[in-house]
């Protein structure tokens, strides 16, 4: 059974209630539809265009603010917000309905943030993959063309580092290093490494 003939079951036999709320329950019961909360959030009434031009007259004096749309000789009123969305429930008097909605709303957003960290999460791996890999260039590069003898010792031994542990954070580069350095101080070193690169690349 779909959420909206859930809705619809729950409400049928419910008489209760202000004029107003009649008015959209009514609304509902002759042409509601109410997509599942975890797919997306999308509440419409179709009605012809005189109920319609009511109905939301009604929602605005609950402070819900609905869209309209002509549709051949019907006025199709609908909402996207959840919040909008859950007021309706509670008008209407879907109580059950209504905690499944926001049960679904609670297990929808939890989801969506966690994809939102997961994508952080994987662009800031990539970044940081891209970043050492372009400072290893840099290394090989210094040490094929002249040798890492080049660089002073404390570039050439965070140069030693990065190309044994390529997959190091610069965090974990500077524990190793004697005595350990901040991760800045790491990233200010390979920078200069990568500096020297393009200044030996320059002149070649």
């Amino acid at each position: 059974m779909s959420f909206s003939s859930r809705v619809r079951e729950e409400i049928s036999n419910i008489t209760s209630g202000s004029a107003r709320r009649v008015r959209i329950r009514q609304s509902f019961l002759d042409g509601g539809t109410i997509a599942d909360p975890i797919k997306s959030y999308h509440l419409t009434f179709t009605l012809p265009a005189k109920k319609a031009k009511a109905l939301t007259l009604t929602l605005e004096r609950y402070g819900i603010n609905p869209k309209t749309l002509a549709k051949n000789d019907q006025t199709v009123v609908y909402l996207k917000e959840a919040d909008d969305i859950s007021d309706v429930l509670k008008l209407i008097g879907a109580s059950k309905s209504l905690l499944e909605f926001e049960s679904k709303r609670v297990e929808k957003e939890l989801r969506n943030n966690l994809n939102r960290q997961v994508n952080c999460e994987s662009a800031n791996i990539n970044k940081i993959v891209t970043a050492a890999q372009s400072q290893i260039d840099a290394i090989n590069y210094i040490e094929t063309e002249v040798g890492l003898s080049y660089l002073t010792k404390q570039l050439r031994d965070v140069a030693h580092l990065r190309q044994t542990y390529d997959t190091a954070s610069l965090t974990e580069i500077g524990q190793m290093l004697t005595p350990p350095l901040s991760k800045s101080g790491v990233n200010h070193r390979l920078r200069k490494i990568c500096e020297i690169a393009e200044d030996i690349k320059r002149f070649r």
